[in-house]
């Protein structure tokens, strides 16, 4: 902080007499309780003006000729001490009386600062709002693992494990993590919490050039945001039907007239016909549209209001609510574990977790496939990641809390594997029996027709294990009936029917709920696998929602003032748009945006944020203190990862996703009614148009901004580092101020050093 006697001579230097500076000095002192330093000169917008922005001067001619208005300013300044001394001191010590009066005031030590701050004509209706921080670390924490425990991550994981190369895979995603996930988690956290704004302005501050990069964000966030909120109403649908017994999708159901079972049901599997017909009023193909489907519509809305009752109340609240969410998550989760590996066949089914296939190590789409993982299960890009980070004080070791949430996440993918394995394991070897059963069934029929002759007579009690008595059976057969047996039924093997696991999540979803219907007590399972998947949807939601909000309050600054009812006209407009994806054919289109678009744009996000630092001085002096207690030696290697290596992976990830997508044949499983079963279609001729308009659409702000900085001749690197900067200093939760408050009592950081250390909001 300067000096007085340096203030003094920079008034020389415009003409302006050092004894006109009225200089207050004053000690704090108050029955022993000391009071850190609270500097605030309140100020209208038209007293403040910044000029120059491209070269980063200030003007000292306007504050010169309104150094007398400072006195009374001071007054105001120290009526908000006295304030703010007081709320601390109820806040840390609610048994002590603050003692009021003129020889107990809280008084401030006030330097004025030598240049002043400006804002231009444009700017003046917008208002400094404080920033609130979370309550505790541990809330942050929490909200930063529950962003990233996204379910669908969670199956990708599981799925990549299996068929791409087992303990390979995971060397890999490990290896992957460490070199490019961690060092990008550190980067949006500490983007986030050194410019303490929305994902907009906080690459707008950091380099002009890529400030582009925030709105693409935005839009990619939205439009993930719409169809994970009809996930979302999808598990409630479930979660609401698990109450019945037995589980509606355990069984086909009746006709209306009791005769017999839906025929359309009875060909397929009850899990399957409640999906499909039940749940989506699935269309034969996407472009057999319809209105909405009113069972999901009101899950929609209610899976909307969960989210505004978790948020409108503000961070503290959110803070509890994702402790409660990702508390709960990780114990269901560690209960459905310990009780998964009991089940029959669970053993078979772990048994793929020890499988390694070294020589898939040198396989390019091994570590492509890996790389995309770890992009998407830290949820990077879609500034959810920087939202939640500009809650926390400036001074809080990023680089730690990257490492705790990278690592959180990784054990949330071990942990719930071997449960993902367990159960797939027992689904396969109960279709497996089902599959033996009714061919034991058919046998029957045929040796008692003469089709077969008498030597194929089957065994008839299949009580225990109906796939081992089956097979013991069959082996004992001669080749000849063997083969002539073969001829009239299909081949039950165990192996085939687990490998036939697929990477879509609606197979997951199926796949769980089919083998949900075996378990004895399936209500409980139900009640409980839904009631986890609910609270990992929620807890990514919140992230997301939280992204969207204050990324829109970068943009539209006055609304800032009106938070919760912004966030109700938000979480509308998400339940307007999300009714595209209820309708029949809905669950088509969110098949084609998660398997075919949604990686594309956020490794471009990705790649710009990278550039983002670099480009700022070559990221030289980009948020060192945020890497302690590690110390300069970790952020060195960090500096060289982000400036040396990332980029290239980055970019080789992506020419990777392009080639791999422009050889894939873009279809989708669809529902046929005709035949009662699922059947892979192609996607007409404007899916492939929509992918690309949509990604252009998406993509289109990045060049845009960048060719407006380029006209304006607004510089490539910041200079908000270089000088002074508003800042409202974000106080605890419990210290918050109303907007009227907080509007009366604008702060201004004193000194170049202070000034240069703090964000700007």
């Amino acid at each position: 902080m300067r000096s007085t006697h340096k203030i003094k001579s920079s008034l020389v230097k415009v003409g302006a007499a050092p004894e006109s500076l009225p200089e207050m000095v004053t000690e704090a002192q108050a029955s022993g309780v000391s009071l850190g330093k609270v500097s605030s000169v309140e100020s209208s917008p038209e007293d403040h003006a910044l000029e120059n922005k491209g070269t980063g001067t200030w003007s000292l001619t306007a504050w010169v000729s309104e150094v007398q208005a400072f006195e009374a300013r001071a007054v105001r300044a120290q009526a908000w001490e006295t304030q703010a001394f007081e709320a601390q001191s109820r806040a840390s010590h609610p048994k002590v009386t603050p003692v009021t009066g003129a020889a107990a005031a809280p008084v401030l030590r006030q330097r004025f600062l030598p240049e002043k701050v400006q804002v231009p004509e444009e700017e003046k209706s917008e208002l400094l709002i404080t920033r609130p921080f979370w309550s505790n670390k541990a809330e942050y924490l929490l909200a930063q693992v529950g962003y990233t425990m996204r379910p669908a991550s969670l199956w990708s994981f599981c799925y990549l494990w299996l068929h791409s190369g087992g303990g390979i895979f995971l060397i890999i995603y490990i290896f992957l993590l460490f070199l490019i996930g961690i060092p990008l988690l550190f980067l949006e956290m500490t983007a986030g919490q050194r410019m303490r704004q929305g994902n907009i302005g906080v690459w707008k501050a950091i380099n002009p050039w890529t400030g582009g990069v925030g709105y693409t964000s935005l839009l990619v966030c939205f439009i993930n945001g719409l169809f994970l909120n009809v996930i979302t109403a999808w598990i409630l649908f479930y979660l609401s039907q698990s109450f019945q017994f037995p589980v509606p999708w355990e069984k086909c159901p009746l006709l209306e007239n009791a005769s017999g079972f839906d025929p359309e049901c009875a060909r397929t599997t009850p899990s399957l016909y409640f999906w499909y017909r039940m749940t989506l009023k699935a269309s034969d193909s996407i472009e057999n549209n319809g209105p909405p489907v009113l069972s999901l519509t009101l899950p929609l809305f209610v899976s909307l209001c969960l989210l505004g009752a978790f948020m409108l109340k503000g961070l503290k609240w959110t803070g509890k609510v994702m402790c409660v969410l990702v508390s709960t998550s990780c114990l269901i989760m560690l209960y459905l574990v310990v009780r998964s590996i009991m089940l029959e066949g669970a053993v078979f089914g772990l048994h793929y977790m020890t499988v390694v296939k070294i020589s898939t190590i040198a396989d390019a789409s091994i570590w492509h496939g890996a790389g995309n993982q770890v992009l998407c299960s830290l949820g990077l890009g879609f500034g959810a990641i920087v939202s939640i980070a500009s809650h926390m004080e400036s001074s809080n070791s990023c680089l730690s809390d990257a490492v705790i949430v990278a690592l959180a996440n990784l054990v949330s993918m071990m942990l719930v594997t071997p449960f993902i394995f367990s159960v797939l394991g027992f689904w396969a070897t109960q279709l497996t029996h089902h599959c033996n059963a009714k061919n034991i069934e058919t046998i029957l029929k045929l040796v008692n027709m003469g089709i077969l002759p008498p030597e194929a007579q089957p065994p008839q009690n299949l009580i225990g294990n109906p796939t081992s008595i089956f097979t013991s059976w069959f082996n004992s057969l001669s080749h000849p009936i063997k083969k002539e047996v073969l001829s009239h039924v299909s081949e039950c093997n165990l192996e085939e029917q687990f490998l036939k696991i697929k990477e879509s999540t609606n197979f997951a979803f199926l796949a769980f709920i089919e083998a949900m219907s075996f378990i004895p007590g399936s209500i409980s399972w139900s009640i409980l696998f839904f009631l986890m998947l609910l609270n990992l949807e929620l807890s990514t939601m919140i992230g997301i929602t939280h992204s969207i909000i204050t990324s829109l309050q970068d943009i539209f600054i006055s609304v800032q003032k009106y938070t919760k009812l912004f966030t109700v006209v938000v979480l509308m407009l998400m339940f307007l748009c999300g009714l595209f994806f209820t309708r029949p054919s809905g669950s088509y289109y969110i098949r084609l945006l998660t398997d075919y678009w949604t990686i594309i744009p956020i490794i471009i996000i990705i790649i710009f944020e990278n550039l983002a630092v670099n480009w700022a001085r070559k990221a030289g002096s980009f948020f060192p203190d945020t890497a302690n207690p590690w110390g300069r030696p970790m952020y060195t290697i960090m500096h060289w990862l982000w400036f040396c290596l990332i980029p290239f992976v980055l970019l080789a990830l992506f020419m990777t996703s392009v080639f791999q997508l422009s050889q894939k044949n873009i279809t989708y499983l669809a529902w046929n009614s005709s035949i009662s079963k699922e059947v892979v279609r192609q996607y007409p001729s404007w899916g492939p148009f929509t992918l690309f308009a949509l990604s252009l659409t998406v993509i289109l702000p990045i060049p845009i901004y960048f060719v407006y900085c380029f006209t304006h001749g607004i510089p490539s690197n910041s200079t908000s580092r270089d000088k002074p900067m508003i800042s409202s200093k974000s106080l605890p939760v419990s210290l918050q101020l109303t907007p009227i408050e907080e509007v009366e009592n604008e702060e201004i950081l004193q000194g170049d050093t202070q000034i240069a250390d703090q964000p700007v909001v």
